[in-house]
């Protein structure tokens, strides 16, 4: 088993023990209370180091189910992207925050913005009505391809952050993209959208997804586990498109396009049917106004 760690804190803040388990490609933070340990570390340095290496990599084990299987988003050079990060309803009012694998020396995970704040081009805002937060990224360049994380933390000693991973890649041409990652619709209406993917991509597996509860349509399935109200077809030129009919409010949501693994996001909007009055107003020939 590889895995690399890292301590690190200030005096005002937390001692942070931070681990990446390079096989499962997982991420496990550690936090001691700084006031808690310093007098450990300056005793008992070297015994202290080992007993969190040992834990680290229990927890890196083999049963170990903290963190979730990479999710792979591509995006074009200088274009941005919106990223939903869903999260149990128990953790409401926990601190949540972005983070990017440095790739530095022990591969530390640099917080990049922490929920409902802007930091350059990262923007972090909370929805915990619906639980989940978005994380905006803009201008992306090459470099900003990588590993990142959606976490919430867990107060506590030796607890464990809860994180999802996803690998971000920045291409000047992606090869799965839409033409709008936002879309909307009325109540009872329909929706379509236009996923396109490279050539190399033709023969790969295509889906529309929804991220809350991972359900999918799946282009060139026509069994009737499938809604008829989503209708999902592939013009052989490269694109595939969605159609919803008959939108309902609950439809409102994130989902994505996949494309052999490759996925992008798209907001789903729906809003509630308008109906509109019409007044009125008689005229008698004479031309006198009538209620």
């Amino acid at each position: 088993m590889q895995f690399e760690h890292q301590i690190i804190g200030t005096p005002s803040q937390v001692i942070s023990c931070f681990c990446i388990n390079k096989r499962k490609k997982k991420t496990y933070t550690i936090k001691m209370q700084r006031e808690e340990t310093l007098q450990l570390f300056a005793r008992r340095s070297v015994s202290l180091k080992k007993f969190i290496v040992f834990f680290l990599w229990f927890i890196t084990g083999p049963e170990c189910t903290t963190g979730s299987a990479s999710r792979l988003l591509t995006v074009q050079t200088g274009g941005s992207v919106i990223i939903p990060c869903y999260y149990d309803r128990k953790y409401t009012k926990h601190k949540k925050y972005w983070c990017f694998d440095a790739y530095a020396a022990y591969n530390y995970c640099n917080i990049l913005a922490y929920a409902n704040e802007t930091k350059g081009r990262v923007s972090v805002t909370d929805h915990p009505d619906q639980s989940f937060f978005t994380v905006t990224m803009r201008n992306l360049q090459n470099k900003d391809t990588g590993d990142y994380w959606c976490a919430v933390e867990i107060e506590g000693i030796f607890q464990v952050d809860e994180t999802e991973q996803l690998h971000l890649t920045v291409q000047s041409a992606p090869d799965v993209s839409v033409v709008s990652s936002s879309v909307s619709g009325h109540e009872g209406g329909n929706v379509s959208v236009q996923c396109f993917y490279s050539s190399g991509y033709q023969n790969k597996l295509k889906q529309w997804c929804r991220y809350k509860d991972q359900s999918c349509y799946t282009v060139g399935r026509t069994d009737t586990s499938q809604n008829p109200s989503v209708q999902i077809s592939d013009d052989g030129r490269r694109s595939f498109t969605v159609l919803m009919t008959g939108l309902r409010l609950s439809d409102s949501g994130w989902f994505f396009c996949s494309v052999g693994g490759w996925q992008v996001p798209v907001q789903l909007t729906v809003t509630g049917k308008t109906h509109s009055l019409i007044k009125s107003t008689w005229v008698s020939c004479s031309g006198k106004r009538l209620k």
